[in-house]
Order: structure tokens, then C-alpha cells, then sequence
């Protein structure tokens, strides 16, 4: 009795782990489908960058979420029942907004800027 627990146990252990190991295997798949490159993103930041090192000014932070949403929009275009990519664009769409948001209420005059750079509506 006890050898057919141990052997059961076993059996579950290896199904539980090869379970793993095929949605981790997914999940990075997903994740790394719809990151843009180093190279994609560094051209974005050049364009809208105040100075050298500008990583985190609201421009460059729209600038990149516009980036990645229109990767994902096109993703999305082929790929209708995807809803998983379509709630992270929905949750990318709000943070830009937040942004666009945000820097209009500071300064509109680089609010007004980087929509016209960037060809978004408002």
C-alpha cells in the first residue's frame, strides 16, 4: 500500500512540475512577444529626450507606451482572441493617459508638443 502512494506521489510531482515548466515556458513567450527591443526603444527615447540621460520624464514615458501599444494593437489585429494581451494594452492605454494627464497639468505647452510629435488625438 504505502509503495502505491510513493508511486503516486511521484507521478503527481512529475505532472505538477511538467505543468509548470510548460505555462512558465508560455508566460515567457507572451512576455517577451510584446516588449519592444533595446535598439526600438532607445531610438523612442533619443527622439523625445529633454537631455542626455532622460529615461523618466513623462515625454519619454508616453513616448514608450506609445510604442508598445502600437506593437500590441498590431498583435492584436491578428490575434482577436488574445484577451489576455488586450487587457495589458487597456491597462497601457490608461497609464499613458495618466501621463498625458499629468504633464497637461504641469505644463501644456510640452503636453501640446509631444501630441503633436507623437500623432495622438485629444
Amino acid at each position: 500500500m504505502l509503495y502505491q502512494w510513493r508511486f503516486l506521489t511521484i507521478h503527481v510531482c512529475v505532472f505538477v512540475a511538467s505543468l509548470f515548466a510548460y505555462l512558465l515556458r508560455n508566460t515567457i513567450y507572451a512576455i517577451v512577444l510584446h516588449m519592444i527591443s533595446k535598439t526600438k526603444k532607445a531610438k523612442v527615447i533619443k527622439e523625445v529626450a529633454i537631455h542626455d540621460k532622460d529615461t523618466g520624464s513623462p515625454e519619454v514615458q508616453i513616448s514608450i507606451l506609445s510604442r508598445r501599444i502600437e506593437e500590441l494593437a498590431s498583435h492584436l489585429k491578428k490575434n482577436q482572441k488574445d484577451n489576455h494581451s488586450r487587457r495589458g494594452l487597456l491597462s497601457m492605454v490608461a497609464k499613458r493617459q495618466t501621463h498625458l494627464k499629468y504633464l497637461q497639468k504641469k505644463n501644456v505647452r510640452r503636453y501640446n508638443a509631444i501630441l503633436k510629435k507623437l500623432d495622438l488625438k485629444k
